[in-house]
C-alpha cells in the first residue's frame, strides 16, 4: 500500500503538482505513515529524478521550481508531524544559506535548504545577492556551523572565494564550515577555494552537511 503511495508522491514531485502534495502529505499522516520515510521515499524521490533530468537537460527551470514549490508544500504538511515525534528532529545543525552577491538565482538553493530542514537542520536563508559581511554577519548571530553559498554564474561564482576568505582572516575556520554549490561549481574550485565541499545535487548536500557536523 505505502509503495503505491510513494510512487504517487514522487510522481506529483515531477509533475509540480502542490494541491496533490499536499494531500498526498496528508493522506500519510492519516494512515500513520512515518513522516521521514514520506519525505524520503516518497517525495524526494521525485525532487531526485527532477534533478536528474534538470541536469541531463531533460527538464528545464520551470518545471524544477515547481517540483520545488510541492515539495516545500508536501513537507510544510509533515513538518508538524516530524515535531511531534521528536525523536526525528533532533537538531543537525544550524546553517545559513545564501546566493551570493550579484547573482540571483534561488531555485538550487531554496531546494537545498527544504531538503536540509527536512532532515533535521535548522536553515536561515538570507535570500539572492548577499555581500560576503552579511552572510558572515548571519552565521555569528545565530552560531552556525555551516555556510552554504550558491552561485549559478562564472561571474559570481569568485564571491564564494570572497566568503571564505573573510572568514579566514577573521578567524573563523574551522568552527564554521562552508559549502558551495551551483552549476559551475566543481570539486577542483570548491577545492581551489578551500571550501569544505561541494555538492551536485540538494541529496548530496544533505549528506555533505551531516558529514560536515560529524553526524554522518
Amino acid at each position: 500500500m505505502s509503495e503505491e503511495l510513494y510512487k504517487q508522491m514522487a510522481q506529483c514531485i515531477i509533475e509540480g503538482e502542490k494541491e496533490i502534495a499536499i494531500e498526498l502529505a496528508q493522506k500519510s499522516i492519516e494512515l500513520k505513515m512515518h513522516p521521514l520515510d514520506t519525505i524520503t521515499k516518497g517525495f524526494v524521490v521525485g525532487v531526485n529524478y527532477i534533478g536528474d533530468q534538470f541536469g541531463a537537460g531533460e527538464a528545464f527551470l520551470p518545471e524544477l521550481v515547481m517540483a520545488g514549490e510541492a515539495m516545500k508544500a508536501a513537507v510544510a504538511v509533515l513538518e508538524p508531524e516530524l515535531l511531534k515525534l521528536g525523536e526525528a528532529r533532533e537538531v543537525m545543525g544550524r546553517v545559513v544559506l545564501a546566493t551570493v552577491e550579484g547573482d540571483i538565482h534561488e531555485i538550487g538553493k531554496t531546494l537545498v535548504g527544504t531538503m536540509l530542514s527536512a532532515s533535521g537542520f535548522e536553515v536561515t536563508d538570507l535570500g539572492v545577492d548577499q555581500p560576503a559581511d552579511k552572510i558572515i554577519g548571519k552565521a555569528l548571530e545565530i552560531d552556525a556551523q555551516i555556510i552554504g553559498m550558491s552561485a549559478l554564474l562564472t561571474t559570481t561564482m569568485v564571491r564564494q572565494r570572497e566568503v571564505i576568505e573573510e572568514l579566514d582572516k577573521e578567524g573563523l575556520r574551522p568552527r564554521i564550515r562552508v559549502m558551495v554549490g551551483g552549476a559551475p561549481i566543481t570539486k577542483d574550485w570548491a577545492e581551489k577555494i578551500k571550501a569544505d565541499g561541494t555538492s551536485e545535487d540538494a541529496v548530496g548536500a544533505v549528506q555533505l552537511a551531516k558529514r560536515l557536523v560529524g553526524k554522518e
